[in-house]
């Protein structure tokens, strides 16, 4: 998607407002004054474009986008289909989701479809086809918006209908391609469970089959392939009329749907962040998540993705909901930019007098027009990704080094029942990737199926389960020079959930033979000695025993004192990493900047940044240095040779002062 200038508007629901045209006057004129270029229209619009079956009204939206395409301002425009009309359910029942216990849901909330359904995918086809022909070809509409965060509000997204049943059975027939196969990939003599026909196999359910890990993953394989399907077909429809790219909006480690795997059909990633800022004192836990997701965003298509929601303010759902402190709202639009993305966009452009999010921060609230600080700050925003917008437009963040996280692992590793039953994959991978974070590496967050060769180094926390091919991209990836780190509980189990026998697929790389993995109570917490200096281990601690390894650290108690927790292994031109038990956020920190180091990959400034600092680099032919302080306190940055300060053009170097959440952006002097 090619652009001429970042993108910044968001969500804009007119229709709630047609019989107040003095609103939608004031709208306009306001979005002029907020630098707002870009909105997105029609995200829950289907019961006024279709107010009853086959009556379509199209003239408001037209009227809507034309007028604010006369005043400079582009469309995103949305299918409907995130929430249904009641005409259509009442008259429609089986559209709707059957949950886990094999209740039909009720007519409400959102995502209330069933991704298989035949007749959802009727209604959705001439709801699409219809709008992409009144309006797909208008100057203004930039951008298909397919529905809207797909698989949300209705437990885990899936659905569990005949139908869905029905087209399961389909997708493992062609997979296995007879009962034999699936009964071994599955394990199915456990418990004398094997099927003898196709008929006998369910999703997993409480009230009956949800032990077998391998029905388990695969449930979850279909879920997403299904609602991939369902996402293609809406894609098809709107693309009879109109050859406009396509995204939906993804959320936050959504667990349910595969992104790898979704976003394979979009054109263009896009996503929906809402933080949970001031949380406490200490930002940085919050910042570290929100990068690793718009790290995992960019790092989809290696190319620059579109925040496609945040707020400006505060939002409404969770227990406590505090509004942004003052220059928040510029860093984290900032730090999104920072990672890759093109846009700036928020939910929503002006809160909404009743139903549940009436409180959700917006643009504009009830009562004070412009005249409030939340308005200042948006207009802040967009004026200087006005300013700024080419510098940027021509970049992209290019890491060289990566991390793996793969969603078929994240459902594998927490389905294992054992060694722990609360392992927390992601919080895994967030203390590996906050290493990069504190040390300002730039990463990118891949799954086990990217090509490894345009990295210098790959770290893959907790990979329990092993992809088909894997471990051989892996063996020539440090073969061909590269190095790599994992750790315990990795290369456990196949793409089924079967379990590794012999050798560990990676010995030969890792140099290293797993024996048993212990899982310590709080008395038994052990440590590790490394460069004279102490560091605390739990959670998890692997004995494993060097077979052709470098032993660079041991465990120091417990009966497997003095057994190797974290070891070097050379092979080929490169070199393999093992730690064996869950460490310390400090250790991880000297661990990978020490690996860094070696790789040549350090931070612009090489410089160590103070505590709740980062730096995140966007590459072109002027590279942009996106320096952020997390602080709510001004901090000192040392930045070595001269800079430029890319907003003024004045020239800086030594050392820099952040005021209190300030992100500056620096470019070669």
């Amino acid at each position: 998607m090619e652009l001429k200038n970042m993108l910044h508007g968001g969500d804009y629901n007119p229709e709630q407002w047609l019989d107040c045209p003095e609103i939608l006057k004031e709208d306009i004129e306001l979005m002029k004054k907020a630098h707002v270029n870009c909105v997105t229209l029609g995200v829950f619009s289907w019961a006024v474009l279709e107010p009853e079956e086959g009556v379509f009204h199209f003239g408001w939206l037209k009227e809507i986008i034309d007028n604010l395409y006369e005043n400079g301002i582009s469309t995103i425009l949305a299918t409907p289909t995130g929430a249904m009309p009641h005409w259509m359910t009442a008259k429609y029942p089986e559209i709707m989701q059957v949950g886990a216990d094999g209740r039909r849901n009720l007519p409400g909330k959102r995502h209330n479809f069933c991704y298989t359904s035949a007749k959802m995918r009727e209604k959705t086809r001439i709801i699409d086809k219809k709008l992409a022909e009144e309006l797909g070809n208008h100057p203004a509409v930039v951008l298909w918006h397919i529905s809207n965060e797909l698989g949300g509000n209705f437990g885990d997204g899936s659905c569990h209908c005949d139908e869905c049943n029905a087209a399961f059975r389909r997708w493992l027939k062609d997979k296995y391609g007879s009962l034999k196969e699936l009964n071994k990939a599955w394990w199915t003599t456990f418990w004398s469970h094997i099927y003898t026909d196709w008929e006998q196999i369910h999703s997993p359910v409480p009230n009956g089959e949800n032990l077998l890990h391998g029905l388990n993953l695969d449930w979850r394989r279909f879920v997403t392939y299904q609602m991939t399907d369902f996402c293609q077909w809406e894609i098809g429809s709107v693309r009879e009329y109109s050859e406009l790219p396509a995204t939906t909006n993804f959320m936050f480690f959504f667990k349910s749907l595969d992104y790898y795997e979704l976003h394979k059909c979009m054109d263009v990633v896009s996503w929906d962040s809402y933080p949970f800022w001031h949380k406490s004192k200490d930002e940085v836990p919050v910042a570290v998540k929100t990068a690793a997701v718009h790290s995992m965003m960019r790092s989809m298509k290696k190319k620059p993705f579109l925040l496609m929601e945040s707020t400006p303010s505060c939002i409404n759902w969770r227990v406590s909901n505090p509004v942004k402190r003052p220059q928040m709202h510029m860093l984290s639009s900032m730090q999104a930019v920072a990672h890759g993305s093109d846009s700036v966009q928020y939910f929503q452009w002006r809160k909404g007098r009743g139903s549940f999010e009436k409180f959700h921060g917006a643009v504009l609230d009830h009562r004070n027009k412009d005249n409030t600080r939340t308005f200042r700050d948006v207009t802040e925003v967009g004026k200087r990704l006005k300013e700024i917008g080419q510098k940027v437009l021509v970049t992209c963040n290019k890491p060289k080094a990566a991390i793996v996280f793969d969603w078929e692992n994240w459902w594998a590793v927490e389905d294992a029942t054992g060694p722990r039953l609360d392992i927390d994959y992601v919080k895994t991978f967030l203390t590996h990737f906050r290493a990069f974070w504190e040390a300002g590496m730039d990463v990118d967050v891949i799954n086990m199926d990217y090509d490894l060769a345009d990295y210098e180094l790959i770290a893959a926390p907790l990979n329990y389960l092993y992809k088909e091919g894997y471990a051989k991209r892996v063996e020539e990836f440090v073969r061909n020079g590269g190095s790599y780190v994992t750790t315990y509980w990795s290369g456990i189990v196949n793409e089924t959930d079967l379990c590794f026998t012999g050798e560990h697929p990676l010995k030969e790389v890792l140099g290293i033979r797993q024996e048993e993995i212990d899982a310590p109570g709080e008395e038994f917490a052990n440590c590790i000695v490394y460069h004279n200096n102490s560091y605390s281990m739990g959670g998890l601690c692997e004995i494993v025993h060097a077979e052709g390894a470098k032993v660079l650290s041991v465990y120091e108690k417990e009966y497997y004192k003095g057994y190797p927790a974290v070891t070097r292994n050379d092979f080929g031109q490169g070199t393999a990493y093992y730690l064996a038990a869950e460490t310390s956020q400090d250790f991880l920190n000297l661990f990978y900047r020490e690996r860094g180091k070696e790789r040549g990959i350090v931070n612009p400034l090489s410089e160590m940044l103070p505590y709740g600092v980062t730096v995140s680099v966007r590459k072109g032919e002027q590279d942009l240095v996106f320096l952020q302080n997390f602080n709510d306190d001004k901090v000192t940055v040392e930045i070595g040779n001269q800079w430029k300060d890319a907003d003024t053009g004045e020239g800086v170097e030594g050392k820099i002062e952040l005021v209190p959440f300030e992100c500056r952006i620096l470019m070669k002097a």
